[in-house]
């Protein structure tokens, strides 16, 4: 006979937690005989895995699921110690490095654009007046068109100022992990630039103590317009080159499988995946985790139904095993045909969830409808009113929000989005309508389907760092079959790149005497 053996559920976990058990009471005398050996130590090294980040060996479970094996995988700390921390601070501590850290990486580059904008502003200013600070008594008298190049120099500038502030001192949409390589090339070009002039305006101007004061001028003219130059290649860069669309990138969500498609240019790996999160806050409905409940308890339940017994376990005769083999295979027989009418369950079941979800929102319209007929109402009446009598906004949609709060939380909980709408936010909505005269259905609208994340307050979504995980460097370029994930907390996305095929159009020319024709009619007719 073979002698391996199925266990039961009751008798697996029993003897798991009694192995826990023991595994337990040998590593408390282990910890007993540890700290009377270092008890004279004042500081001791622990290891503890922040709430953020879980370890390999404690598995993470969704809602109310939790870890089997918490006595085994929780560190306990004794003792006594001259520097003692908890673990939320230790936890902050960290956090706060990080923080101090990204902080850094955000501001760095911020401090040496400016330093660098400064720089190119005030060097043309420079030219213009260090001869006249230096050798002022031999530099030759400027006449007309020498006046005439410092009022162009000055409006130069000042379209310059204008133009940097307009495309670069923006405020930053998003902290990327890797610098922009064409921000760093303008960068770079627009200081090698700068040097060169200073350079030459060193060698062949301050030294020789240069009197044509007309020439300098120009100098410093053509440093302007050089720059002037380089900012428009900037924008075609970052503006002007990623306009037109390449690539087609579709973007699934892990959890629910929820799918957008997306035409972008030539964009780096890390700059397309700013603009598909920001396509993704406006586009995508709210994540919503409750929906996947239903899924994982039907799982559950069918995993539940079956049952195996331990056939070749002690106490068994041979006499009896005839008779348990038959009914191990009754179980299995029964199980299979549980299995197959698992579609029948799920049909049942979203029926009457569809069912359900009818009826609440037909008493939710009826609600809503008779409420704001209520306002209409005591509109009309307030006008009759005198001043002092008039209801504010705001206390009509609290007067009128507890006639419906109760149609809309059982509608918001049968369709699982009850946390997604607090009651401040309601209220503030309710009020909204109200103010400007909107209808019942307008009101309805927000509640009646997902909408967007935007749509929602910071605290529904918590997705305000996100992980970009790609095989290919962040900075090259997209490319046919290129492949990223964006992960959050809770799920990620998954991001797949095609090219735009190559259309090709052809001609094809109708002649326009085609289209005509000629109608006969007989001169006699039949009487």
């Amino acid at each position: 006979m073979d002698t391996e053996s199925t266990h039961s559920g009751y008798s697996y976990h029993s003897s798991r937690s009694g192995r826990s058990n023991r595994h337990g009471e040998r590593s408390r005398e282990r910890h007993k005989a540890s700290s009377s050996k270092d008890s004279s130590r004042s500081e001791r090294s622990v290891i503890i895995n922040p709430p953020d980040t879980p370890s390999q060996n404690s598995p993470v479970h969704n809602g109310e699921d939790r870890d089997d094996n918490w006595g085994e995988t929780t560190t306990a700390v004794t003792g006594t110690s001259e520097l003692s921390l908890s673990q939320e601070e230790v936890v902050g501590l960290g956090k706060g490095t990080e923080d101090r850290t990204q902080s850094c990486r955000r501001y760095v580059p911020l401090v040496l654009g400016l330093c660098l904008g400064l720089l190119v502003l005030a060097t043309p200013l420079a030219f213009l007046v260090l001869p006249a600070m230096m050798w002022p008594d031999r530099l030759q008298t400027c006449g007309a068109a020498c006046e005439g190049l410092f009022l162009s120099i000055s409006f130069k500038l000042l379209i310059l100022l204008l133009a940097v502030w307009a495309l670069f001192l923006r405020p930053a949409r998003a902290g990327l992990p890797r610098v922009c390589v064409y921000r760093a090339l303008l960068a770079t070009l627009t200081l090698l630039l700068t040097m060169s002039y200073w350079l030459f305006y060193g060698v062949r101007i301050l030294e020789a103590q240069d009197e044509d004061y007309h020439g300098i001028v120009q100098f410093a003219v053509s440093l302007v317009d050089s720059l002037l130059f380089v900012h428009y290649l900037a924008v075609v860069l970052l503006e002007l080159r990623h306009l037109q669309p390449c690539y087609s990138v579709g973007v699934i969500r892990s959890t629910d499988g929820e799918t957008r498609h997306y035409n972008m240019g030539q964009l780096s790996i890390q700059r397309a995946a700013l603009s598909i999160l920001e396509f993704y806050y406006r586009d995508f409905p709210l994540h919503n985790p409750a929906l996947l409940s239903a899924s994982k308890h039907r799982a559950a339940k069918h995993l539940a139904g079956l049952k195996v017994y331990n056939v070749d376990g002690p106490g068994s005769t041979a006499g009896a095993q005839p008779g348990n083999g038959n009914q191990s295979r009754a179980m299995v027989t029964a199980a299979a045909k549980r299995k197959d009418s698992t579609h029948n369950e799920l049909y049942y079941e979203e029926a009457d969830h569809e069912r359900r979800v009818r009826k609440r929102r037909a008493r939710l319209v009826v609600a809503v409808e008779e409420a704001f007929t209520h306002v209409r109402r005591m509109k009309k009446e307030d006008e009759r009113a005198t001043p002092s009598e008039i209801m504010d906004v705001r206390e009509a949609a609290l007067a009128i929000f507890p006639s419906m709060a109760r149609a809309l939380q059982k509608y918001l909980r049968t369709t699982r989005r009850q946390h997604c709408h607090s009651m401040e936010s309601i209220q503030k909505h309710l009020a909204f309508c109200l103010v400007n005269n909107m209808s019942p259905k307008a009101f309805l609208e927000a509640y009646l389907a997902p909408g967007p994340t935007l749509q929602y307050g910071p605290e529904r979504w918590m997705a305000d760092q996100w992980t970009l995980v790609s095989e290919a460097a962040v900075t090259s370029g997209m490319k046919e079959g290129t492949e990223f994930l964006l992960r959050c907390l809770d799920f990620s996305l998954a991001v797949s790149v095609k090219s735009i095929p190559y259309i090709r159009m052809t001609e094809e020319y109708i002649d326009p005497k085609s289209h005509k024709f000629t109608l006969l009619l007989q001169s006699e007719t039949s009487v």
